[in-house]
């Protein structure tokens, strides 16, 4: 029997240079969880969603992503991987750089529950 998947949160918090690309580092994590940013649905490991933001001169981002239980760890763990990379190429030759000052695990909050169903 195929274990449930389920929602999960992960935060980090970033430096990066005040005109960086904020959205460079969840493309980062899509290519560590997906093999890719541009690819067809579904995620193959865990369906996700990252949003980040500038708040007072740090990059703070939180992914939300559904898997089962026992792969939680090893979603994590790639997400933490991505981030600590610190850098990714863009499809047009352009590199967004920043470092993992840092991360962890969080609980899905209310108000992103209906989210986080229906990316898994």
């Amino acid at each position: 029997m195929t274990e449930q998947r389920r929602p999960f949160a992960h935060d980090a918090v970033l430096s990066m240079e005040a005109d960086g690309d904020v959205g460079a580092p969840g493309a980062t994590i899509t290519v560590a969880l997906c093999g890719h940013w541009d690819h067809e649905p579904p995620c193959p490991l865990a369906p996700h969603h990252t949003a980040a933001a500038r708040v007072d001169g740090e990059v703070r981002l939180r992914t939300l992503f559904v898997v089962e239980p026992a792969r939680e760890s090893e979603v994590r763990a790639r997400i933490r991987a991505a981030l600590q990379a610190g850098a990714i190429v863009s499809g047009d030759g352009r590199r967004a750089r920043w470092r993992l000052c840092s991360d962890g695990a969080s609980s899905v909050r209310e108000e992103e529950a209906d989210h986080a169903r229906h990316l898994g």
